[in-house]
């Protein structure tokens, strides 16, 4: 069986847990024989690791000259080349709007380079509409050049392109969500998202959810029937020697990390508060925040209201090795997530013999037993269980032993043998 795979980003080249999400689930691919994985990107750098799967980026297709049937879009086109002096170039806000007229007969024109092909970022950046726009016109053509039995699209960026590919095509689509925009907003929808999202449930065979909470969002939020959705949980990856014990701490305090995005999503600003509470019991312990977002200076300027700064540290963003260094020198990791769909960090932490505090609000609460787990907005219990855990070493060694144990067991073959399942179900 081969898979057609759309993702927006793969390690090295990473900016949050879906790229470690799609990594970790094609190295469990490689495992199930006879299964082959072509894994498209907006942009290939080519330092990515391919020993697993096939990489094509988005950015090495060319696009001219080629007939496209994109019936999502409403028209059939040809695109052809041509000089970036007669087509200027229009906003993300614009393009969507021209990709909806219905035209018939008519050429129509996308902005291509010398190379006659389209270029792309691969960013979260001002153009991102633009940009999933055009990753589905490539995907189209990358559906017409390739032979592969099923179309696997990962989150919203990705979903236009999975539904390209099936136009044209023909073959079944599954979507993996790994994130709805109710989780990232808080509540607060973008409408421009949230239609890019239904449409791609609706468009799918099958959709997967990386946990029953999301499962449940999906249901209810989005209208979706039950028997199309189907859970299949997150794992991760055995610990490399290399990352084991990267430093030791060289004070005799207690550190406690936070590691994420610092945004609304990840509850930074009860986690300042549990730290607060938790310094005023106790003295030799440091919090740090590792991670950038919209709310770090509101979290830096919170601390300074709260007199705690000489013990709470910002770090800006970690990625691969800084990532596992922060673990290492932690005595307690906490994830206070308001919405949180799965979560992989407090899996890399309990690899890291690091106790952890999760919420339940979150989907990895539902698969861990030896985690400590509370409601996100109830910032005496989190300093509670943040004073426990410090001060009674019995308390430490039992969630090291049983959390480290217990995630060991988490695979990603697993979640690969599960994600095959769905593939047969539709083929």
């Amino acid at each position: 069986m081969r898979v057609l795979m759309f993702g927006w980003e793969f390690p090295p080249h990473i900016a949050g847990g879906l790229g470690t999400a799609c990594y970790g689930l094609t190295k469990g691919m490689s495992h199930l024989s006879g299964l082959d994985v072509i894994f498209v990107v907006p942009k290939a750098y080519g330092d990515e690791d391919q020993s697993m799967i096939r990489l094509v980026g988005a950015n090495n297709v060319k696009v001219t000259e080629r007939k496209l049937n994109l019936s999502h879009f409403k028209k059939k086109l040809d695109y052809i080349e041509v000089d970036s002096k007669l087509v200027p170039y229009v906003d993300p806000e614009e393009f969507w709007k021209l990709t909806k007229y219905e035209v018939s007969g008519i050429k129509k024109y996308v902005q291509v380079n010398e190379n006659g092909r389209i270029d792309f970022t691969g960013k979260y950046g001002a153009d991102l509409l633009k940009e999933i726009y055009n990753y589905a016109i490539v995907a189209n053509v990358i559906a017409q050049d390739h032979e592969f039995d099923v179309i696997h699209a990962h989150d919203w960026l990705a979903y236009p392109a999975g539904i390209a590919a099936k136009e044209a095509s023909g073959k079944p689509l599954v979507i993996h969500v790994h994130a709805t925009d109710f989780d990232r907003s808080g509540g607060s929808v973008n409408p421009t998202v949230f239609d890019i999202e239904r449409k791609g449930m609706i468009a799918a065979d099958k959709i997967i959810t990386v946990s029953n909470l999301t499962r449940e969002t999906v249901i209810h939020k989005y209208g979706i029937t039950a028997e199309k959705v189907v859970t299949v949980y997150n794992a991760v990856d055995p610990l490399p020697e290399d990352k084991k014990n990267v430093f030791k701490k060289g004070v005799n305090e207690k550190l406690v990390t936070f590691l994420g995005r610092i945004t609304h999503q990840k509850g930074p600003e009860y986690f300042v508060e549990a730290a607060h509470r938790v310094l005023q019991k106790m003295d030799n312990v440091r919090f740090v925040m590792a991670g950038s977002g919209d709310m770090m200076e509101q979290m830096i300027r919170r601390a300074a209201q709260l007199k705690i700064t000489d013990k709470f540290h910002f770090t800006g963003f970690l990625r691969g090795p800084e990532v596992f260094s922060m673990l290492a020198l932690s005595d307690l990791y906490i994830m206070p997530s308001v919405s949180e769909p799965f979560g992989i960090s407090p899996l890399e932490a309990m690899q890291s013999n690091v106790p952890v505090i999760i919420s339940h609000q979150s989907g990895v609460a539902e698969i861990l037993t030896y985690a400590i787990k509370v409601n996100y907005w109830d910032v005496n219990a989190m300093a509670d269980a943040i004073y426990g855990v410090l001060n009674y070493p019995a308390m430490s060694t039992m969630f090291k032993k049983y959390g480290k144990e217990e995630v060991d067991n988490l695979k990603w073959e697993n979640s690969a043998v599960k994600v095959k399942e769905v593939y047969d179900s539709v083929i």
